[in-house]
């Protein structure tokens, strides 16, 4: 076989270059006369931008509850009627009529003689009972925590000896000073003797202070003025 002979003919490929040719060419022209201006106008168009919100769904309802089972209570029994008891048979018999009763009333003499009682006294009112004797002073140690001593008076005269005091108390504060004994020597007048008990009464009457009401205290106070 003779392959020499079969080459291609110049004629075929130029004719399919022609077909290859003129379709680019009438491409091209599509192109630049329709299709591009289409292109352009498509390009132009305004683009519209929309927000697509995202749906929420709504949360599930809650379950429903069964509905609550209502127990009818039981039937209430009636009690069972009491038996019956047929009442008695009461034979009413008719008294036997009495016979009449004569009572003799014997009527009461009136009284003779009323003897009359006189009231008795009223009560009489038993004397009152005499107060209450005082009780004995105690001496001012015992019921009294402060007791500081009196200022002597100024005096021109030498004086040496004691008063005895009584003091009454009320509410733990002496309120009463009675001079009980004197055995002051060089006190000649009554001036200076009362310059002595103003001294102690001022003492007691200020500065004690005492447990007490209405109680007594005995006290000694002593001087020796040179």
């Amino acid at each position: 076989m003779d392959f020499s002979k079969r080459q291609d003919d110049p004629r075929r490929h130029l004719l399919g270059l022609s077909v290859v040719i003129a379709l680019h060419v009438l491409i091209v022209y599509a192109l630049v006369n329709g299709l591009a201006k289409k292109v352009v106008d498509v390009v132009r168009a305004p683009i519209e931008t929309k927000l697509i919100e995202e749906i929420v769904k709504p949360p599930p309802p809650p379950p429903t509850p069964p509905p609550a089972r209502v127990v009818a209570p039981p039937p209430r029994q009636a009690p069972p009627p009491p038996p019956f008891v047929p009442p008695p048979e009461v034979i009413v018999t008719a008294p036997l009529p009495m016979a009449p009763t004569i009572t003799a009333v014997t009527p009461t003499p009136p009284p003779t003689h009323v003897e009359i009682t006189p009231m008795p006294p009223p009560p009489i009112d038993p004397e009152p009972a005499p107060p209450p004797k005082p009780a004995q002073p105690v001496a001012a140690a015992i019921v009294c925590t402060r007791m500081p001593p009196p200022v002597a008076p100024n005096v021109a005269v030498e004086v040496k000896g004691s008063l005895f005091v009584i003091g009454t108390l009320k509410n733990g504060r002496v309120v009463q000073v009675d001079i009980e004994r004197n055995t002051l020597k060089g006190v000649n007048d009554r001036r200076t003797l009362r310059a002595f008990v103003s001294a102690v009464e001022t003492a007691m009457k200020d500065g004690y202070v005492c447990a007490g009401d209405g109680v007594q205290i005995r006290q000694e106070f002593f001087f020796d003025i040179r």
